[in-house]
């Protein structure tokens, strides 16, 4: 079977899709003839060349994760891993994301967003409806990319500039002091989706999960099924994620971020419709605890739009 795997392109975060390109290439490169193809000028041609069974889009933020690749794989019909169009751009905008989260009565943060031309009276807009303490990201970035938590208040300006810096609109929210908490969707085409096991992200005293923390590896630690963590609270999280992969319209794999304060009160963060393939994401380490391990996560994931790609032509 012929898989391209797409990778980087201009987005800030080309560096980290590159990184689990190569891990998803390197899984099933012994079973397939697996080609990389860089997201490019050239990709058109590249992609036309090759003529792959499915494709696999490693891509993170925009442009690559917010429906723009996956609409020009719809348009050569070919087969590929991940959510389409219209979920990847509803799942990329924070704010639209959280407001159809919200309708179908999940539990979110209340949250403003400010766009680049309302920039000049934003400190003004956030401290009057949520005070000092914020967190402040850009509406349409991932990995923690131009995002400020400011669990004790601080510079609002600044953190304003640095989001805009990412994205001409940003998204604000009252801080909520918790466990970072994380749950994948794993969602095989013709099956009922499911969640992976809960995740603990744990970080240095004084840090939170930001880029570094992310993707160096020990700077952050794991804790799979925490042991503070009542089973009902986790089939709490486990319906959330599922519902909201559901009320996206995300297939074959998501992963939501979650913050559980300490009385047991959670809120859902966002939805990211290509989680990291990096050696230290967390997707790929929650498949492993159940026993699915790389190599058979992306073979299970490219016949997963096989089949759903051969279902939508015989109907």
């Amino acid at each position: 079977m012929k898989v391209a795997v797409i990778g980087g392109g201009s987005s800030i975060e080309a560096a980290v899709s590159r990184v689990s390109a190569e891990k998803v290439a390197e899984a099933i490169q012994e079973f397939h003839d697996v080609k990389y193809i860089e997201f490019d000028s050239d990709l058109v041609q590249q992609v036309v060349e090759f003529q792959p069974d499915v494709v696999f889009p490693a891509l993170h933020g925009t442009p690559g994760e917010d429906g723009t690749i996956q609409g020009f794989l719809d348009v050569l019909n070919v087969p590929y891993v991940g959510s389409g169009v219209a979920a990847s751009a509803r799942c990329i905008d924070k704010f639209v994301a959280k407001s159809i989260f919200r309708s179908a009565g999940l539990c979110v943060l209340d949250d403003m967003r400010i766009q680049r031309g309302d920039k000049e009276h934003a400190v003004e807009r956030i401290t009057q409806r949520f005070g000092q303490c914020v967190a402040i990201k850009p509406v349409s970035q991932g990995s923690a990319l131009g995002v400020t938590p400011l669990p004790d208040g601080g510079d609002i300006q600044e953190a304003v500039d640095k989001a805009f810096e990412c994205d001409d609109e940003i998204l604000i929210e009252p801080f909520k002091a918790g466990h970072e908490i994380t749950v994948g969707v794993f969602d095989e085409f013709g099956e009922k989706p499911s969640a992976l096991p809960v995740i603990e992200i744990l970080v240095a005293d004084g840090e939170w999960y930001d880029y570094e923390n992310k993707y160096k590896p020990g700077q952050s630690r794991h804790v799979l099924n925490p042991i503070w963590m009542e089973q009902q609270i986790k089939d709490s999280l486990f319906d959330q994620a599922v519902d909201a992969h559901l009320a996206l319209g995300c297939r074959d794999l998501s992963r939501a971020d979650f913050i559980v304060e300490e009385d047991g009160t959670f809120w859902l963060l966002e939805v990211n419709t290509m989680p990291g393939m990096t050696p230290t994401s967390l997707f790929p380490e929650a498949a492993r605890h159940i026993g699915i391990d790389m190599k058979e996560l992306i073979e299970r994931l490219l016949f997963s739009a096989i089949r759903r790609h051969e279902a939508s032509h015989h109907n």
